[in-house]
């Protein structure tokens, strides 16, 4: 037996000696030459770029310099600004200037004249000095679905709507305005959104023809079209006649219970070949990649929080990245979404929702929560807060105070990722994990930035006040309050108007949109804004311009700072530089510093200008004429003629 098997060894080797041979040469060579190459090839020093960096440390956008940190010659901040304010220059610049040019622009834009009585809003716009009259591209994208959908339809709609739970009808007859609860709803606000928004139509009421506007009582949003039905003629019957539940399926309930969630609803909206339409990529666990990139490991360069979005993130794809939806509360609210095409008119429309903007009740009126200047004491509205300070005399932090709100329950376990405790968790971590922060060196220059890793606990002591003030349906965070309140840094609550001591003001999404937006744009203070809604003013305002704009990884939060207002201490230690033993008011940039101020007084001047409630009125006044059109049948005599 043993002969047979080396008799067969030898014969495999006979039959297959040239391969083998030729892999022996290769093997040869390779060995050679890898030793050559040790031996000949002249010895490298690493560039040691930042502290204590790991051997597999490889930066990914800033150059190597002689000496030995990682320099780049241009800031990319001042370019976006720069490029923001051309463009808000251009488009208010372009505004039509007569009548005539309105309704050019108008049919230029939308394809059709405007609506009836617009030679009224016309001179509404003028009377009170209105800037933005062409710029309502969003209200018009939030109509287009209703234009395949007949009068009568509509009509039909909207009173079905108005008998679910957490809808008023704002109705109006004969010039006067009423607010309806068809089904009793239980809420700290009830009705409040509703009110405010017949309010925003007093000085224009009598003009208005007969309808009804279904009003969303929630912050949330609430309409979600599946993808299958979002065309005419579609899956969805069109004919509502038969009542609100042939349309639905079935009764509607008031919350999701345990048979389904918003995000569920949601990637229903997306096309059958996205991501979030394959189960298993839509349910996938986002913490691990979530964990790396955002909760203070270590960063791989200096430029992987180098990098500024250029708007808010409501366009975020969370159809080609739905691991990317556990990081937003609005996915987990408690409130069923309602899937069919349904007028809602709400505060705020997150990326896939079909509901219609309205104004904000909250930037409406005033209150001593929500308003910049209000006098709780006298009732009345102050140009400047009693509370304001002087730029000079503003703190140097970063600044945020709020309640532990931003999603929901359903399903449970998941508000640990929710927007405000990732922020918070962030920003109070005192750990020694590091950050890469870009800066100048020296201070005064505008072409020398220098990257250094810093210990995020330094960074978060040095530049940040943020903490959580209200613990709120603490029962859904994993542990309940006693983990709450361990994971994230709780303090005393405190008046709006101390907000305004701080140059820098983070504005973060709640349930839904940040009611505090306008009056931190009115402070003089600068607004860092993180947000996935667009709202009723998105067409007028511009990032870079009035505020600066944050991913929802707020990941490049310390280089805005550092390159406004200069390094931190930690990160000037961290290079060995002599700056950093000089006092903080000569470490600052001044240069940064001034291009911060000029946000802050832009901000301040489109509040005064383009924010006042005068031109929440405008824009509600443009709405109501669309939808004058929309809900009549015969739509070609509800035309403007000049």
């Amino acid at each position: 037996m043993r002969s047979r098997q080396r008799l067969s060894c030898m014969g495999f080797v006979r039959r297959n000696s040239g391969y083998i041979f030729m892999f022996c040469v290769l093997f040869l060579f390779m060995q050679v030459g890898f030793h050559s190459g040790r031996k000949h090839r002249p010895k490298v020093e690493r560039p040691v770029l930042v502290p204590n960096a790991p051997e597999n440390w490889i930066p990914s956008t800033l150059p190597f310099t002689d000496d030995r940190k990682s320099v780049i010659d241009e800031h990319p901040i001042p370019r976006l600004m720069e490029e923001a304010e051309a463009k808000y220059r251009n488009k208010l610049g372009s505004q039509s200037k007569t009548l005539k040019a309105a309704v050019a622009e108008y049919k230029k834009r939308y394809g059709r004249p405007p609506p009836k009585g617009f030679d009224e809003w016309w001179s509404f716009a003028q009377k009170y000095e209105v800037k933005m009259v062409d710029e309502y591209d969003g209200l018009m994208s939030d109509l287009k679905p209703f234009w395949d959908l007949p009068g009568e339809e509509i009509r039909r709609r909207a009173a079905q709507v108005g008998e679910l739970p957490s809808i008023d009808l704002v109705r109006i007859r004969n010039g006067v305005a009423d607010v309806i609860n068809v089904k009793s709803f239980k809420d700290s606000e009830v009705s409040a959104r509703a009110r405010g928004f017949r309010s925003m139509m007093g000085k224009f009421l009598s003009k208005l023809p007969d309808m009804d506007f279904p009003v969303n009582a929630l912050a949330e949003g609430r309409v979600l079209v599946p993808w299958e039905h979002r065309t005419y003629p579609n899956l969805t019957k069109q004919d509502s006649s038969q009542g609100v539940e042939s349309m639905l399926g079935g009764p509607f309930r008031a919350d999701w219970g345990d048979d389904g969630n918003v995000w569920e609803a949601w990637r229903r909206t997306c096309s059958p070949s996205t991501s979030a339409r394959r189960l298993f990529s839509s349910l996938r666990t986002p913490f691990i990649a979530q964990n790396k990139n955002h909760f203070g490991t270590k960063a791989v360069s200096p430029g992987s929080a180098f990098s500024f979005v250029e708007t808010t993130s409501s366009n975020t794809d969370y159809c080609q990245m739905p691991h990317a939806h556990y990081q937003q509360g609005h996915f987990f609210s408690d409130w069923r979404s309602i899937p069919a095409l349904y007028p809602v008119f709400s505060p705020a429309r997150a990326k896939g929702f079909l509901d219609i903007r309205i104004p904000s009740h909250y930037y409406y009126g005033s209150t001593q929560r929500y308003t910049y200047g209000w006098d709780s004491i006298n009732l009345e509205l102050k140009d400047v807060d009693p509370m304001e300070v002087a730029w000079e005399d503003k703190i140097d932090k970063i600044f945020w105070r709020g309640a532990t709100t931003g999603g929901g329950s359903r399903p449970p376990g998941f508000a640990p990722q929710y927007q405000r405790h990732r922020f918070l968790r962030m920003a109070s971590d005192h750990s020694n994990t590091t950050r890469v922060v870009t800066f100048a060196d020296p201070p005064s220059s505008t072409t020398k930035w220098v990257a250094a890793e810093v210990p995020v606990g330094e960074l978060n002591g040095e530049i940040m006040d943020v903490a959580f003030v209200k613990a709120v349906s603490a029962s859904a965070y994993p542990g309940g309050l006693e983990a709450l309140r361990r994971d994230h840094r709780f303090g005393d609550s405190v008046p709006l108007g101390r907000h305004w001591a701080y140059k820098y003001l983070v504005d973060l999404d709640g349930m839904s949109y940040s009611g505090r937006f306008l009056a931190f744009l009115a402070s003089d203070s600068v607004p860092i804004k993180s947000t996935v809604y667009d709202e009723f003013f998105t067409d007028w305002i511009q990032p870079w311009v009035h505020f600066i704009p944050l991913s929802t990884s707020y990941k490049e939060i310390y280089n805005i700072h550092a390159y406004f207002s200069g390094a931190p201490k930690a990160a000037l230690q961290a290079i060995n530089s002599t700056v950093a033993n000089l006092p903080a008011d000569q470490r600052i940039s001044i240069e940064g510093d001034k291009r911060l101020r000029r946000i802050a007084r832009a901000g301040k001047r489109w509040k005064q200008t383009i924010g006042r409630t005068l031109d929440l009125e405008a824009y509600v006044y443009r709405l109501c004429l669309e939808w004058a059109r929309l809900w009549a049948d015969d739509r070609d005599s509800m035309n403007f003629t000049a």
